[in-house]
């Protein structure tokens, strides 16, 4: 079985908790994901987008046989601004994105006196993210056409691309997450190689974005 992640709004403070959107709540010593941009002759480095961060300790219900950490903090970040309404200089279309467009990174233990929430504001400290949603989680099949983590591709062709990866993130075109891929049967992957996923090689996880043939 594969963990469906369903979205809500709330007025709950979702620090250190299972959240999409928002801003990340990390260690001190755990560095923002960037990429290098050049534009009319400039360098400089662009942020990726935060999507979420999962609190680990709410996946032990659902992952019995301990493919994902049981405790820490996950955090998903991609140059996704584009499939979100947003001018970006990364565009990124269908098929591999390239290396450095995507960053899963972990936290190996959650503390809530050290950890910080990283926000990203402009030149009049106005927050750049989108409000944040509690994320609830629940069990699917391995093939659910929804946001999930494990299972397979939802897109024929990214499992046809990557035949030896498997889903870690897949993230569907939901109305409330405001993202749509071109339709309801596009889906925007993390995939993994099952040895990374077993000893932790986060940042060997890659995006593809795939229509689906079924």
């Amino acid at each position: 079985m594969a963990i469906q992640l369903s979205f809500k709004k709330t007025e709950r403070i979702l620090f250190c908790a299972s959240k999409w959107w928002g801003d990340p709540d990390m260690p001190a010593n755990m560095e923002y994901p960037t990429i290098e941009v050049t534009e009319e002759g400039e360098t400089y480095d662009y942020p990726l987008t935060f999507l979420c961060q999962i609190n680990c300790e709410d996946l032990i219900p659902f992952d019995p046989e301990g493919r994902l950490p049981h405790e820490g903090m996950l955090y998903f970040f991609a140059a996704i601004d584009s499939w979100h309404g947003y001018d970006s200089p990364t565009q990124n279309g269908r098929g591999e994105w390239p290396k450095g467009h995507c960053m899963v990174k972990y936290a190996k233990a959650i503390n809530f006196e050290t950890f910080n929430t990283c926000m990203l504001t402009d030149d009049e400290d106005q927050s750049l993210t989108d409000p944040e949603l509690e994320i609830v989680f629940s069990e699917c099949a391995d093939d659910a056409p929804v946001c999930r983590l494990l299972g397979k591709a939802s897109a024929e062709e990214t499992g046809t691309a990557m035949p030896d990866m498997s889903n870690l993130l897949q993230i569907a075109s939901e109305e409330l997450l405001a993202l749509d891929f071109g339709g309801a049967d596009s889906f925007c992957n993390f995939m993994i190689k099952d040895s990374d996923l077993h000893f932790g090689n986060w940042k060997r996880a890659k995006v593809y974005l795939g229509p689906s043939k079924m």
